[in-house]
């Protein structure tokens, strides 16, 4: 086998990665505070349905909420006379190039094709990512070094752990397009949220509106289950109705007074 033979992961001659807009604070400080559900709910009431990333969960149960806009690798089957581990080392190789090139406060997201045989990262790849000032990783693959991973306390999803080394049946082709990870079709920019169920995508035009009433929903939930737990029905209070909006406005409004018995 040739291990000289081009690394075949170059970007293609004349395309050029789009820049990664900065997430809005004020958004970033809402996602960061919201369900995974709210967000699919909100969503939904525009007519997406698909974008929860199913099957894709957290690393670490006492990892950080993620949020960040999506930087993309994807990634095709490898082929042996390609995918050894002396081009694996080249520094042209994407994989290695994405963990150098994922923006700061971005989401590293990562199309593994739904597979597991072979790792999407290790531990040293994510300690470079946390070093960098990225937000976290989200996978349809898996990791290798989980635990070490954890330790290092980047925010991370995958399907499940792949220890194998990345070579051994996977090749990455293209940085920052769009991909489909677990499913759903993620374009770079789109804001990844994820939380102890697992993660969601936002299509980038509508981040702020979803934000909001995402953010609105959380702040009503939480209102809701303080009067389920004294007692009240469920009836007239969730799904909210006029009524009972009008009545959490009020409560709002007058400095959202203790509602413990």
């Amino acid at each position: 086998m040739n291990n000289e033979e081009p690394s075949g992961a170059s970007a293609p001659a004349g395309s050029a990665a789009p820049a990664i807009p900065q997430l809005d604070d004020a958004i970033r400080q809402k996602l960061a505070r919201v369900g995974t559900a709210n967000v699919a709910n909100a969503l939904l009431k525009r007519g997406f349905r698909n974008v929860y990333l199913l099957g894709v969960a957290p690393l670490s149960p006492e990892q950080p909420q993620l949020v960040g806009p999506a930087y993309t690798l994807r990634f095709i089957p490898a082929r042996e006379d390609i995918d050894t581990m002396a081009n694996y080392g080249r520094n042209d190789n994407l994989h290695r190039r994405a963990i150098e090139e994922c923006p700061a406060g971005a989401v590293l997201v990562i199309d593994a094709m739904g597979m597991a045989r072979s790792a999407a990262m290790g531990d040293l790849m994510a300690a470079r990512l946390r070093a960098r000032g990225v937000s976290g990783a989200v996978t349809d693959g898996g990791y290798r070094d989980a635990p070490a991973i954890r330790k290092i306390g980047l925010p991370c999803y995958q399907q499940r752990s792949a220890p194998p080394a990345t070579p051994i049946a996977m090749h990455p082709i293209e940085l920052n397009g769009p991909v489909g990870c677990a499913g759903v079709a993620i374009y770079p920019g789109d804001v990844i949220v994820g939380d102890g169920e697992g993660v969601v995508a936002i299509p980038r035009a509508l981040v702020g509106e979803i934000a909001d009433e995402a953010f609105d929903s959380a702040e009503y939930e939480e209102f809701a289950a303080a009067h389920i737990a004294r007692g009240r029905s469920l009836f007239g209070l969730f799904p909210a109705t006029p009524e009972s909006r009008r009545e959490y406005d009020k409560w709002v409004a007058d400095g959202r007074p203790s509602l413990e018995t």
